[in-house]
């Protein structure tokens, strides 16, 4: 499909021994199924900027909005040592071309959301995030990131992958050089992804690009960027996807004899009925693409997202 998807990671879940004990959190689903597609950056914010293994642990106190780090048993305060080197770090990954980033959930340094914070009684709250990923994600905010324990959810991780396989055809495109004539072409290729996350960003990407002769190209680039990072946030719904199927059946009324027709609607009603899966009604219609040789459907980024393999849109 495309060369491998360059992602960030905590190291811990490649099976890297650099706990705070010693340990580590091996995720097979990250190293086994997604590492196919994927070269993985490791990360691990504790070890590299100077703590050892095994190592003091620790935990998030004060201001949810500008927490301290803390070790738990001599209370020492690590904060600005994770901050210095955060800031060199971010700037290294700036140059990996990364798609996305898979922190470790709860973790003091990398946990993405709801990470215990201490107020000044000693009490938790699940309010606060990692230091740095806090950094991570306003350093790179188009960015995909995701926590591996989300990851066992099934709609979060058709969600976190989709999005990863779209960025990375967003930095190719962009690489081969800004040009209104391309970015329609990109734009033409990925309409119906866009409506299957967010009707209203399909709108307005629509308009946007119908309006590019009237923006700088740079302009218009960043807008698209800001807009299309914002629709694919939006989870793709039983109801939205089932919306895109209609849309691509009428594809075909002049080629489908109506029992064709009538076994389609068929299927895509049951697909929103929750007795079939989406790949169902996708593998009749990309049938039907070939079949009937649809080229503007041959080039829709909606039909394969990502590689069939990966069995993201197998779950009902």
């Amino acid at each position: 499909m495309m060369e491998k998807i360059r992602l960030g990671v905590s190291a811990c879940l490649l099976g890297q021994p650099v706990r705070y004990d010693g340990s580590h959190k091996h995720d097979r689903y990250i190293t086994d199924i997604l590492g196919v597609y994927v070269d993985y950056v490791p990360v691990c914010p504790e070890v590299e900027c100077g703590m050892g293994i095994p190592r003091e642990s620790m935990h998030l106190e004060g201001d949810p909005e500008n927490p301290r780090l803390i070790t738990t048993r001599t209370r020492r305060d690590v904060t600005d040592q994770m901050l210095r080197w955060a800031e060199k770090r971010l700037e290294e990954l700036k140059a990996e071309n990364l798609c996305g980033f898979i922190f470790k959930s709860n973790s003091p340094s990398s946990g993405m959301e709801r990470v215990k914070i201490f107020d000044a009684k000693g009490m938790p709250q699940k309010k606060g995030v990692g230091i740095f990923a806090g950094l991570f994600m306003k350093a790179f905010p188009h960015l995909p990131v995701e926590e591996e324990g989300r990851l066992h959810d099934e709609v979060l991780r058709e969600n976190f992958i989709e999005r990863i396989f779209q960025r990375k055809r967003w930095d190719d495109h962009v690489r081969g050089g800004k040009d209104l004539g391309r970015l329609v072409q990109f734009h033409t290729d990925h309409k119906l992804l866009y409506m299957a996350h967010s009707p209203k960003h399909h709108r307005e990407l629509g308009k946007l690009v119908a309006e590019g002769k009237t923006l700088p190209l740079d302009t218009l680039y960043r807008r698209y960027e800001d807009i299309m990072t914002e629709a694919l946030k939006l989870k793709a719904t039983v109801k939205k996807n089932t919306n895109v199927l209609f849309h691509l059946m009428g594809y075909f009324k002049k080629e489908l004899s109506p029992s064709e027709k009538e076994e389609l609607r068929e299927i895509i009603e049951a697909y929103y009925r929750g007795h079939y899966p989406l790949i169902v009604p996708i593998t009749l219609i990309n049938h039907y693409v070939r079949k009937y040789d649809q080229p503007y459907l041959k080039r829709q980024v909606y039909l394969n997202p990502h590689p069939v393999e990966l069995k993201l849109r197998n779950h009902a």
